[in-house]
């Protein structure tokens, strides 16, 4: 009995509906037929009278509800909905696997940036920046790592772009240490891409300091990016002059650099097959990820699919047809 549940739920999609076949026999049996009294009985005066019979009659009346009993199982039938399982299909999908990479040492509260005719510091600036850039990647997976003196990856990679973005809103400057460790960052971004395709490892780094802190140096994270076939973009981030922000009002204090070591990240970009960008604004920083929106996406396979073909319609259509007929053989008596 589950074998044959079985089977029918593989081929019906609601396989219930055809517990209704047997509704007008049950109907027939709770209330039988009564003899037609709407036309009174015929009384010739002629004891040996006999009306003609129309031959054939009680026939076409049987042929008739046989009819009108096989519309009603075609019509079952296509209430249950039959479905076949089409040919696999695997849907292309677009996209990349990104890391994001944001420094949040002590240097990125640092206020030189203007957002909105106010003052505010650089971690606020790039957070809203990453936000319009996070908008636009709905075809990517996206994690998200930040890094002081250590480096923490606070979003896996994923397609909820609201975590991401979630993760990002809550990360404070000096939380992982006030110190920054580039070289550990791109360290830990390889570990979490290594399991991706080769063509969609992307790593896009920023900060707005040097390499002051951890393990790994920026060059040898760099060599072990490249054998790992990562991608990374470096942007340096930071106004070229440091800034005194009094009253809301940045001001620019000449002569005192802002301690980027742009040299560095450059080389990184270079060997990776990436690119360096220099952001000394938000305006410029928001232009520099519009520019990575840019690159050509890579195509992958998504999840295989089998499609269900349905073919109610079919049964459908054939209980319409056979309805008809019954119908029409029934007037067709009526007239005789």
């Amino acid at each position: 009995m589950n074998g044959l549940w079985q089977s029918l739920q593989e081929y019906f999609a609601w396989p219930w509906m055809l517990l209704a076949i047997p509704l007008p026999w049950l109907l027939r049996w709770l209330w039988p037929a009564k003899p037609d009294e709407t036309i009174p009985a015929l009384r010739l005066p002629q004891s040996d009278a006999r009306l003609p019979v129309v031959p054939g009659l009680a026939s076409i009346q049987r042929g008739g509800n046989g009819l009108a009993l096989i519309a009603w199982l075609l019509l079952c039938i296509a209430a249950a909905r039959p479905q076949t399982l089409g040919p696999v299909q695997a849907p292309p999908q677009t996209g990349r696997d990104l890391m994001l990479a944001v420094d949040i040492s002590g240097s990125m509260e640092q206020q030189d940036m203007r957002l909105g005719g106010r003052v505010v510091d650089r971690l606020t600036a790039a957070k809203v920046v990453l936000g319009d850039f996070l908008d636009r990647r709905s075809s990517d997976r996206v994690g998200l790592i930040v890094f002081g003196q250590r480096a923490y990856a606070i979003a896996p990679l994923t397609r909820d772009r609201e975590s991401v973005r979630s993760q990002l809103r809550d990360a404070m400057v000096g939380m992982a240490g006030r110190e920054t460790a580039i070289g550990d960052a791109i360290g830990l971004a390889i570990k979490r891409l290594r399991a991706q395709p080769a063509e969609h490892r992307v790593l896009i780094l920023l900060t707005d300091g040097e390499n002051t802190a951890g393990v790994l140096t920026p060059a040898k994270a760099a060599t072990l990016a490249k054998a790992e076939n990562v991608r990374i973009h470096t942007i340096a981030f930071g106004a070229e002059d440091q800034m005194l922000s009094m009253f809301g009002i940045a001001i620019p204090l000449p002569g005192m650099q802002a301690g980027i070591d742009e040299e560095s990240l450059r080389q990184v970009a270079e060997q990776t097959g990436g690119q360096f960008f220099r952001a000394q604004d938000a305006h410029s920083l928001a232009g520099i990820y519009a520019e990575i929106d840019r690159l050509e996406p890579s195509s992958s396979e998504g999840q295989a699919l089998r499609p269900r073909i349905e073919h109610y319609w079919r049964w459908l259509l054939a209980a319409c047809w056979v309805a008809l007929l019954a119908g029409g053989l029934r007037y067709w008596r009526r007239r005789k």
